[in-house]
């Protein structure tokens, strides 16, 4: 276990007062803060060898050139990824999503075929998917949730017919903080030849993902729910996959050869690559991954299990005052915890919590039909990383629990 202490110690936000308050940053499952390291390795770049990257023979490119493709073997070995080729970087997981959906999705469904997914996607698992199923006239079914915000998969077999063609799941919920059995699921997809895509954004941060441990075909992460920069992410594909899929833009860097007529494509991963990269962030991101590695990943995830069950803990000691969604098990559970306070509204209580200095998220969380599913419009989450204590756990209860509600104000105190 890391010294948590130490490690608030790298990230300069941390320090700031938010009203009057001590800052309580516990929205980590929209976006990590960055240590010095990630910011200064930004810095360096644009001080120090601004330069576009590839064909150049000038020193500046040349070394821009080699911080952002040792960045992208850094980010794949982070994933066991077989070869940095099979790695292709992108501006995030809803591009690395979407890019599938337009690229090998558009080739491989047929009228007919079937696309399984779940119903605790984020919107940018599902809207790709639907858009699939319209244009190739495919149809799009479901994986049930249970009663505790796990996946019913007693009927995967049922599911997975031989018509099924791909399967689309988070390895973990951004609402409910479920961790999905991926190695299962993939077992059972690839038994009826279907291919399957792991959307890696909750997972990849907190916990190690190998990617031939999991055996997947497709997986899609971003930078900046891992401590890196905004902006940009990447897909991986499995090899004798990737190579198979046309490039998804044209023109730039994906290019061999233009005729005025036709053109073909450059290797593998850069035909996929369209267009002036974003170097600066590719190389602040490899900071990231830097950071993260001499933390380890393991140690990360069980920080973020010891602090998820003592909030848990704390929330469930509110009774019936607070619903409290998804597993109750932190081993099976990522650091998301979502509430709901029985007659108070999501927006409200995130209000009153951003007064008193925490950060915390609230609304849909790009999930409306999961909140369909649990039969509220919105909820409150909180999510925790490798710098969250236990303090700020009891602060963010201090301020969530019932009986300030019953005081006016949108049942919220003026002060605290």
């Amino acid at each position: 276990m890391f010294n948590v202490n130490g490690v608030r110690a790298d990230f300069p936000v941390l320090s700031r007062m938010v009203h009057g308050k001590a800052l309580v940053y516990l929205d980590n499952a929209a976006t990590s803060q960055k240590p010095r390291s990630v910011i200064r390795a930004l810095s360096e770049y644009y001080e120090g060898y601004n330069a576009n990257i590839h064909r150049a023979v000038h020193t500046l490119g040349q070394e821009a050139t080699e911080a952002y493709e040792a960045a992208r073997c850094r980010i794949g070995r982070l994933i066991n990824a077989e070869t940095p080729e099979h790695l292709i970087l992108t501006r995030g997981t809803t591009e690395s999503i979407n890019l599938v959906s337009h690229t090998w999705a558009k080739e491989h469904i047929k009228p007919g075929d079937e696309i399984l997914t779940t119903q605790m996607e984020h919107h940018s698992n599902l809207v790709p998917w639907q858009r699939v199923c319209e244009e190739q006239g495919a149809v799009l079914k479901f994986i049930p949730l249970a009663s505790d915000g796990k996946l019913d998969i007693s009927g995967l077999n049922s599911l997975l017919t031989e018509r099924t063609k791909l399967v689309a799941l988070t390895h973990a919920s951004n609402v409910l903080g479920t961790i999905n059995p991926i190695k299962e699921i993939v077992a059972e997809a690839h038994r009826v030849n279907a291919l399957v895509l792991v959307d890696g954004a909750q997972s990849f941060p907190h916990m190690p993902v190998d990617v031939s441990e999991l055996d997947c075909d497709f997986l899609a992460f971003s930078a900046h729910k891992m401590l890196g920069p905004t902006g940009i992410g990447a897909l991986y594909v499995r090899p004798g996959v990737l190579e198979k899929m046309e490039p998804f833009q044209r023109g730039g860097d994906m290019v061999r050869e233009v005729w005025l007529e036709s053109a073909t494509w450059n290797d593998l991963p850069y035909r996929f690559e369209a267009g002036t990269p974003n170097i600066a962030d590719v190389i602040a991101w490899g900071a990231a991954v830097d950071y993260l590695q001499e933390i380890g990943l393991d140690n990360v995830r069980e920080h973020e299990v010891a602090i998820t069950q003592y909030a848990l803990e704390r929330f469930m000691e509110l009774g019936e005052d607070v619903d409290v969604f998804g597993p109750r098990n932190p081993a099976e559970r990522g650091g998301v915890i979502s509430i709901s306070v029985p007659g108070l509204q999501a927006q409200d209580l995130g209000t009153y919590l951003d007064l008193r200095g925490v950060a915390d998220r609230v609304g849909n969380h790009c999930a409306m039909p999961l909140m369909r599913h649990l039969g509220v419009p919105a909820t409150t989450r909180a999510s925790f990383y490798l710098y969250n204590t236990e303090g700020e756990v009891d602060i963010c209860l201090l301020y969530t629990s019932p009986s300030p509600r019953d005081r006016g104000c949108s049942r919220m105190p003026s002060s605290a």
